[in-house]
């Protein structure tokens, strides 16, 4: 294995845990450790039966939670590994960040969201720092996973500094959550300065495979169609030149070899913009990459607009397609209902969970724990918990 380049975030000098332990007797890396507790933990498990776009019944083939972020670290990893960069931590990043995504998909964040505004509001990512920090329950010596400092840091900022003149407002514009500040509190995460590098090529892996597999699932449902697409930027082009290299090739072998071409054109243009930028900052350590003010991982200037067009596409012809939004509707329903039922009567929570309100609690204090977990909650078995709090004849 090639020697890491100086600005990589080595796992030999890691900050360490918030709660010291021995080095690992397998021959493991810190990072490598981190990796292996997120594969083993139960929120990662569940991530198997939480929506990406379509429901879990909806077909098997769709991409669920997990098999997303299993694409994510793949990307993330390659990138890494081109780059130099620790792959290890790239991977655990990408495998992580979508632990705090609650049963539906963003429509159950955005329902969330809107109940609990007047006290905080909810927050994915937030939540993902939750998980890992105090609901998993694993070890006796402590909450949590106990991951190292580089990898909370790297999730906590890995859409870039939170407070400070670099912070981008419309990305955190309540700067860093309370579970973020919580944390700083014991265990400085430096949140006016950007993550490490590998925290960044996690965070661009996200948008790359999202963008890309969201068109595959797209085109498999029938919302959208190749038809649709032959016009716009990026996948146009990639089209044109299916159809010259193989005027015969139809269906879905068509759209697997549009899909990889996409996946590759986004991933060449990322590193090559990321090469760029370290020639022109020349950082030497990962401090330099974090205190640099800007953000090294980024698509080209030139690919930006195309991307966003792209985006665009599929927020309006798969997102709120109208069949997506009449089971928006019916989830928007199940969640709503479920917290509401479960703020105004405690006692139909699980025990386990009903010891985790205090009796003097107050709403935000228990709407956490309610929002813990209705979070927690899988598509099928937030539909069957409604099922049974609902439907008199549910057992």
């Amino acid at each position: 294995m090639a020697l890491l380049a100086s600005y990589a975030t080595h796992p030999r000098l890691s900050r360490g845990r918030l709660h010291a332990e021995p080095a690992s007797t397998s021959g493991r890396s810190e990072f490598q450790r981190d990796r292996d507790r997120v594969i083993h933990s139960g929120a990662f498990r569940k991530l198997q039966y939480k929506t990406q776009v379509f429901l879990n019944h909806e077909g098997d083939y769709y991409r669920t939670r997990l098999t997303h972020s299993l694409e994510v670290a793949q990307i993330s990893r390659y990138i890494c590994r081109t780059l130099n960069i620790d792959e290890d931590l790239g991977e655990v990043l990408a495998l992580a960040h979508d632990l705090g995504h609650t049963c539906f998909g963003h429509t159950g964040e955005d329902v969330l969201n809107e109940c609990m505004a007047h006290i905080g509001g909810y927050d994915s990512n937030d939540q993902t720092l939750r998980i890992l920090t105090e609901l998993e329950e694993r070890y006796p010596q402590f909450d949590g996973l106990n991951l190292t400092w580089e990898t909370i840091e790297g999730l906590a900022k890995h859409n870039g500094p939170l407070t400070g003149k670099h912070a981008d407002k419309k990305k955190h514009p309540h700067g860093a959550s309370e579970t973020v500040l919580s944390i700083d509190k014991l265990w400085p995460l430096e949140v006016d300065k950007h993550a490490g590098l590998e925290a960044q090529v996690a965070a661009l892996a996200d948008d790359v495979a999202y963008t890309a597999h969201d068109i595959d699932d797209g085109l498999r449902s029938g919302y959208i169609t190749l038809e649709q697409m032959q016009g716009l930027p990026l996948v146009g082009p990639i089209l044109a030149e299916i159809k010259k290299e193989f005027p015969d090739l139809t269906g879905k072998r068509q759209r697997h070899e549009m899909n990889r071409r996409l996946i590759s054109l986004l991933v060449r243009d990322v590193m090559g913009e990321t090469r760029k930028r370290l020639e022109e900052k020349k950082p030497q350590t990962p401090d330099d990459i974090r205190t640099a003010g800007i953000t090294f991982v980024q698509f080209s200037d030139k690919l930006k607009p195309d991307e966003r067009v792209l985006r665009s596409f599929l927020y309006d012809n798969l997102y709120r397609n109208f069949r997506v939004n009449r089971v928006r509707l019916k989830t928007t329903r199940v969640v709503k209902d479920l917290y509401n039922v479960f703020m105004e009567r405690s006692d139909t929570l699980p025990e386990h969970w009903q010891t985790r309100i205090k009796p003097d609690a107050t709403e935000k204090q228990r709407a956490r724990v309610v929002a813990d977990y209705i979070a927690g909650m899988t598509d099928r078995f937030a539909i069957d918990t409604h099922t049974r709090l609902f439907d008199i004849s549910a057992a």
